[in-house]
């Protein structure tokens, strides 16, 4: 059971790891949204009023600023596939790795716990007796030398 236990502690520490991980890039994707925004905010702003003047100056006003709505949409765009492409996987690899291993591990350790029980259940079906006597001894040993030990030491 020992081997479960510590299985069970190492997915909850993977486990915890990936989700962090996530949280990271969750948190760095975030950011750079903010700044890519912001940053972009101002640019477009810039771009968009030179580019108006720019336009109207050779074409129609509401054809200036329908070419410069096209490229800010592009531009939008862009930034979004940029961002959506950013993923932890890469970081979480390892973790994931160690966590499928654990499963597993957990896995042959509960079908052998299974395996041994019916071998047992299947021995004390056979000899009830038999099956049974080599526990029931240890265990009146165990508690006899016990008992000896108590009365030893409140002797003393």
């Amino acid at each position: 059971m020992s081997r479960i236990s510590r299985n069970i502690s190492i997915i909850l520490r993977a486990e915890r790891l990936i989700a962090q991980r996530q949280v990271a890039v969750a948190a760095k994707r975030t950011g750079i949204y903010a700044a890519a925004g912001f940053a972009i905010g101002l640019a477009v702003v810039m771009l968009n009023i030179a580019g108006f003047f720019w336009l109207s100056a050779t074409l129609t006003k509401p054809v200036a600023a329908l070419i410069l709505a096209g490229l800010n949409l592009v531009l939008a765009v862009l930034l979004a596939l940029i961002a959506n492409s950013m993923t932890a996987s890469t970081d979480t690899t390892a973790a994931v790795e160690l966590r499928d291993m654990a499963l597993q591990d957990i896995e042959v350790e509960i079908k052998e716990n299974l395996t041994e029980a019916r071998n047992v259940v299947s021995g004390v079906r056979r000899d009830p007796i038999g099956a049974l006597t080599p526990e029931i001894v240890s265990a009146l040993l165990g508690s006899t030398l016990k008992y000896a030990r108590n009365r030893k030491t409140k002797a003393d």
